[in-house]
């Protein structure tokens, strides 16, 4: 079984890196200098798990999480990676970095932040931001943790109450929800060993986690490969008739193999497969998750950022409809010129028009002339040149853009591509 990429997410102080503490400290993830550090800084009270995963001092000092930590740990029956979020607002882009290419999301819900006392819980705003996101970012599973369970009064009756707003807000939202699980990572409760409480009989959230599918990229598609770096050949290859390079790449859908006729973009000329490379060695194919390097079988000009697909499948777009995550503290607003990478390509770029921004809470599109930072909302983008873009839901490498500002560097946003529109002319530009 494949490794499970996931990541954990929520509000602060939910518990996220204490949970994935206790997952590394019950699994035996720990080595020994780890666990001797832990022990004395807790100088007999109990161990503080998520000085495992919060190895900034910035994060040590505040007790909350800034960057995006990797974990890794197995059980008998698999392995995983695990992306810890953090949970401000302030830092909402670096768990939209942790989301991308995750199997799963575990989202927590931080029991004791809820007015459990009305008759509908509301949700934390972070709670729902983060769900979303995962959902926008088409991670294919998500599992909401109801942590601290062991912190209120009848802990039965208040499960059953907050899993019925996650359930509505689930179902108005669309979200994939796999599980909703119980869990103590302070105490280790129903984390790596079920729950024993009457009124839980369900799963730990371990035993969740090692049956999650992980995410296949479509080999059965056409072949769609970014040029990532181009090689001189150290050897002729034989029959070739010329000094050849090596077109590396990593296959984002679709599959090739030796004599397969190709079409580059943007230049739209055609070849066929003369060789292929994996690993340093010949191999006759490739598919989609692979690394590789293609011979074509004459001599054209490619560089790092082209595209290599099966001919006459892709249609290169210069406008198209796009959800864009904004992450920038200066707002988006149509017109102004972005920068925006496309696989391995730099693009210039505009917000043509935001049609509507998300509203978080009721979960319906209102009109909107700007997007303020975190907003989620709907935009028609504009390039420069024309690019290949497809569907993110059918492609994620071909339909995701990153945002940057061309002033200050900083990446702004991710655009999503929705169905591209027809292509417009480059006389604006």
């Amino acid at each position: 079984m494949q490794a499970l990429r996931f990541l954990t997410a929520g509000s602060v102080d939910d518990g996220k890196s204490t949970l994935i503490g206790r997952l590394l400290f019950d699994s035996q993830a720990i080595l020994a200098d780890q666990l001797d550090v832990l022990e004395r800084r807790a100088a007999g009270n109990p161990i503080d798990l998520s000085l495992l995963t919060d190895g900034l001092e910035a994060e040590r000092e505040q007790g909350i999480t800034i960057d995006v930590a990797y974990r890794y740990f197995a059980t008998k029956t698999r392995k995983f990676i695990i992306a810890d979020a953090p949970g401000h607002e302030q830092y909402t882009r670096n768990m939209v970095t942790a989301a991308a290419g995750s199997d799963a999301a575990v989202v927590l819900v931080d029991i004791s932040k809820l007015e459990l006392g009305q008759a509908e819980v509301p949700l934390l705003p972070q709670t729902r931001r983060h769900s979303l996101l995962a959902q926008l970012l088409r991670v294919p599973s998500i599992v909401f943790a109801v942590n601290k369970i062991d912190a209120v009064d009848e802990p039965g009756a208040a499960f059953a109450k907050v899993k019925r707003a996650l359930d509505a807000f689930a179902q108005a939202a669309g979200l994939n929800v796999v599980a909703t699980v119980p869990v103590s990572a302070l105490r280790g409760d129903n984390v790596t060993q079920p729950l024993d409480a009457p009124w839980w009989d369900g799963p730990s959230l371990l035993q969740v986690l090692e049956g999650l599918p992980t995410t296949q990229e479509r080999v059965d598609a056409p072949l769609s490969l970014p040029v990532q770096y181009v090689q001189k050949d150290a050897y002729q290859s034989e029959g070739a008739g010329y000094q050849p390079r090596v077109l590396w790449g990593r296959i984002a859908h679709g599959s090739v193999k030796l004599g397969d006729e190709v079409e580059v973009l943007p230049s739209r000329q055609r070849a066929r497969v003369h060789g292929l490379r994996r690993a340093a060695e010949d191999v006759t194919q490739g598919e989609a998750g692979q690394s590789l390097g293609l011979i074509l079988d004459r001599q054209l000009d490619v560089s790092r950022g082209d595209w290599i697909v099966s001919p006459g499948k892709a249609v290169p777009q210069n406008r198209f409809p796009a959800t864009l995550a904004w992450l920038d503290t200066e707002p988006a607003v149509a017109g102004r010129k972005y920068w925006v990478r496309h696989g391995n390509r730099w693009v210039q770029a505009r917000i043509q028009s935001i049609d509507s921004v998300l509203d978080i809470h009721t979960l319906q599109a209102k009109d909107a002339h700007e997007l303020p930072v975190n907003a989620i909302g709907r935009v028609q983008m504009e390039v420069q040149h024309e690019i290949p873009v497809e569907p993110f839901e059918f492609n994620r490498v071909g339909g995701a853009l990153i945002v940057v500002d061309p002033a200050s560097h900083r990446t702004s946003g991710a655009l999503l591509v929705d169905v591209p529109a027809q292509a417009s002319t480059e006389d604006d530009w």
